[in-house]
């Protein structure tokens, strides 16, 4: 299996390479016309740090994408940290892109033909080698497709007729983004997972993402990340974020495919606040208080705060009940609202 590994290692990072490596760091940087120190701090950035400048690590379409990228910034009149940022995003997001794709082929072929976990990694590289045209592919259309419709977004938001009074709040400190967030947290994870081997772990935690994410998507909100067991989504409005809160913290067992579990697999926060928008994440108070909710609420349950209550205490859609006081650490004493659907959920 050694040399077959071998073999396949090497077809597939040459031909996801362009051709074999030529350059050390200083060929690479007068090649893309820039200073070494700049070509290594876009590997180091990229989060492929180079550990011997002298090693012939890099091709000629390394080249090519560095002295194009350098270009195109100094155009733009692009500031140091605005590159970092950007090229910190693309490694990072990238990253975790090659690790989902190789690992979904490693369990396809563990699953549909029954192989070892070794021998399945051996044929998810050289199943790779075929598919990596079309992932490619996929990539640079997706990319363009949620470009553009973060931008029509913005455009509804920041348009003409809002945007006199965005800068007045931004120009106040406001944060700037208005958005209802919440969480969905998996009740009783550790108990849940104790007994679960790998692939039955792996399969439960897939399969909540998975269908966590079609719920939040069909109900118009989106995700932002997941954390362990927990999942973070945004959506525009409050009553968007209310349809999703519930939507996620009613879906039964068969909506969420959780087996074992009796009973409902989540429980869910929303908040309504000013949010920070950095690094494909949100910051601010509202998403820290949404965390502490998801703490505190019981399961299948969705808890907000007065604030997000008080936003939708007219919407016949909803009803809300008004729960005892309590201490959250770190937020002194807190009175969360539980939210429910005023009429079964198929009505809506």
């Amino acid at each position: 299996m050694h040399s077959s590994w071998s073999n396949a290692a090497q077809q597939l990072i040459a031909a996801l390479l362009g051709g074999g490596p030529e350059l050390n760091l200083d060929e690479l940087a007068e090649q893309a016309g820039l200073e070494p120190e700049f070509a290594q701090r876009y590997w180091q950035l990229m989060g492929l740090p180079v550990t011997d400048p002298s090693a012939r690590e890099f091709t000629q379409e390394d080249a090519q994408a560095l002295r194009h990228l350098a270009q195109e910034s100094t155009r733009e009149g692009l500031d140091e940290r605005t590159m970092g940022t950007l090229i910190r995003s693309v490694g990072h997001s990238t990253e975790r892109l090659s690790l989902w794709h190789f690992e979904a082929l490693v369990d396809h072929f563990v699953r549909r033909e029954g192989v070892s976990d070794p021998e399945a990694r051996l044929k998810a590289a050289q199943a790779m080698s075929r598919l990596a045209p079309a992932f490619e592919k996929q990539l640079v259309h997706a990319w363009r497709r949620q470009m553009a419709a973060l931008v029509g977004r913005q455009a509804v938001e920041f348009g003409e007729g809002v945007r006199r009074d965005s800068v007045a709040r931004a120009e106040g400190g406001e944060l700037p983004l208005p958005r209802a967030v919440g969480f969905a947290d998996i009740v009783s994870f550790t108990r849940l997972t104790a007994q679960m081997g790998a692939t039955e772990f792996a399969e439960f935690i897939q399969t909540f993402e998975t269908r966590a994410r079609d719920i939040v998507t069909a109900n118009g909100g989106r995700v932002v990340k997941t954390v362990g067991d927990a999942l973070l989504f945004i959506a525009d409005d409050v009553v968007t974020g209310a349809n999703v809160a519930l939507s996620l913290a009613s879906a039964d067992e068969s909506d969420m495919a959780v087996a074992g579990f009796a009973g409902r697999p989540v429980r869910v926060s929303l908040v309504w606040g000013r949010v920070l928008s950095r690094f494909g994440d949100v910051f601010g108070p509202s998403v820290n208080l949404a965390s502490r909710l998801t703490d505190q609420a019981a399961p299948s349950t969705v808890l907000m705060d007065q604030v997000t209550a008080h936003r939708l205490v007219n919407n016949p859609r909803f009803a809300q009940t008004t729960l005892e006081p309590r201490e959250v650490a770190g937020l002194g004493v807190l009175t969360p609202v539980r939210l429910d659907w005023a009429r079964a959920p198929e009505a809506h």
